[in-house]
């Protein structure tokens, strides 16, 4: 599979809706099924997991519609996504607000209303209706990273530990698997975290102030999440200049975005978690194509994809797209044996 950005067609100008909008279909021909991809509000995450939708669309020729919803609040996906179901979508590619509340949701339209539903990029609490969840197994991609960044320090010292939205289902579980990591190392602790970091401006501010407060005590930072780790980029490149210090501050993020894989290039960041994000969009509707029109059926004991991470640094820059990309081929190439039955 090839992902690319561009599509065949867009229909009115329009590749994708936010703020509760009329939502825009990304036409080519499609069976009875009809497929929407559902996120809750603008973020980078959700730009790159477009582009394996648009993908999707591009080169299976199925229909999916596309809408971004406004804020991180259950009650406004719930209202969107029932409106979608009430213009006939009966397959459903969604980022849950909440681990719980979701649920709610996803029982009153597939139950009574047949849509089948998938999770992409983040999962619901059990039981669920929910017929799998595609994305990254975050805990283990924050116990990873939080190796190989106290394998980088040495095995002893301090680190900051900074997060995202809170309200963010992943959010609790990265937590958990940086503090079990560091758990594991009498020699090294978190000295700091923060926390409730939504965009770039305040990424930027909340780590300047907890380097300064930390001044000369920081060892590392982990950021497990793209917003933190653009600011994390930022503020330690600007960090080095003003304080004239010789001392490196090992860092490690999530996410390629331009701005970090430049920091990684020049010294700055020394590692970042690139996730399989065109997957996260790409897999979902692969799949719900397969059981709308092809009549396939979950497999006993299946639910959770892993989409796959990288670690990149200086040295893989150049060959870790590729990898994920094989990565999302071998899972295409799987459905209908591992994850799927007729």
């Amino acid at each position: 599979m090839k992902l690319r950005r561009k599509i065949a067609m867009v229909v009115c100008g329009a590749m994708v809706l936010s703020m509760g909008a009329a939502p825009a279909v990304m036409a080519a021909e499609g069976g009875e099924t009809k497929i929407a991809w559902y996120a809750p509000a603008p973020h980078p995450y959700f730009d790159e997991v477009q582009e394996g939708v648009e993908a999707f669309v591009e080169e299976q020729g199925t229909e999916v519609i596309m809408q971004i919803g406004p804020d991180w609040t259950q009650a406004s996906e719930n209202e969107r996504v029932e409106a979608l179901v009430a213009q006939g979508v009966n397959a459903l590619s969604i980022y849950p607000c909440d681990a719980s509340g979701a649920n709610g949701l996803y029982e009153e339209i597939s139950e009574s209303m047949g849509v089948n539903v998938i999770n992409f990029g983040t999962d619901t609490e059990k039981p669920t209706t929910a017929s799998f969840a595609v994305g990254t197994d975050v805990k283990q991609a924050a116990m990873d990273a939080t190796e190989a960044l106290i394998e980088m320090m040495g095995g002893k010292g301090k680190i900051l530990n900074v997060l995202e939205v809170l309200e963010d289902p992943n959010t609790a579980l990265r937590k958990e698997g940086v503090e079990e990591v560091v758990a594991n190392y009498p020699d090294v602790e978190i000295v700091q975290e923060i926390a409730g970091i939504q965009n770039q401006e305040e990424a930027v501010t909340q780590i300047e102030s907890a380097l300064t407060a930390n001044l000369g005590e920081i060892d590392g930072i982990i950021c497990t999440g793209m917003v933190t780790s653009v600011g994390m980029t930022q503020v330690l490149g600007d960090f080095y200049e003003q304080q004239g210090t010789d001392k490196h501050i090992y860092a490690i993020g999530i996410d390629t975005d331009d701005g970090v894989m430049k920091g990684i290039e020049d010294g700055i960041v020394d590692a970042t978690i690139a996730q399989n994000n065109k997957g996260h969009g790409y897999i979902p509707c692969m799949i719900l194509k397969y059981m709308g029109e092809e009549g396939y059926q979950v497999k006993d004991d299946q639910y959770f994809i892993d989409a796959g991470t990288v670690l990149v640094t200086k040295d893989n820059m150049d060959t870790y797209a590729a990898d994920l990309e094989t990565r999302t081929q071998e899972i295409l190439d799987e459905l209908t044996t591992t994850y799927l039955t007729k």
